[in-house]
């Protein structure tokens, strides 16, 4: 059997969500952009079972997924979904002297992840996470 697409094409996959989200952000680097995104994929999953999150992961380019579950303590207690200029602060307390991270971050990740996924089945999933989800990842 060959290797599947999305894994062959991983990288490539990774770097064009990268950019998107940089262009929408107007942060100067992926490095920047990178930090925004993983403090945004942390600030989601910790509102997520560990069922939740597998879930939504099976959804998300390999990359993607991989920066999701990585680092994971899984004994963390469950957050609520909160107002947005609360978890935005949460987005931005991911290594704080490097975070770039606009007011904006989670909209514009939303925005790049949705252009880089499968939208029909990732909003397939989002109906089966609990409230609030749905609105996190509307850009």
């Amino acid at each position: 059997m060959p290797v599947p697409k999305e894994y062959q094409s991983a990288t490539d996959d990774f770097y064009k969500f990268l950019v998107d989200a940089r262009e929408i952000s107007e942060l100067g680097s992926t490095h920047q952009t990178y930090t925004m995104a993983q403090g945004v994929l942390q600030t989601f999953r910790r509102r997520l079972t560990v069922k939740e999150a597998l879930l939504f992961a099976s959804v998300l380019p390999p990359i993607l997924r991989a920066i999701f579950i990585a680092d994971w303590n899984i004994d963390d207690p469950i957050r609520p979904f909160e107002d947005r200029i609360t978890m935005t602060k949460e987005v931005q307390s991911l290594r704080k002297t490097h975070n770039f991270a606009p007011e904006s971050s989670i909209r514009t990740v939303a925005k790049a992840l949705r252009k880089n996924v499968d939208e029909l089945a990732f909003d397939k999933i989002l109906a089966k996470l609990p409230e609030g989800a749905v609105d996190f990842w509307t850009p």
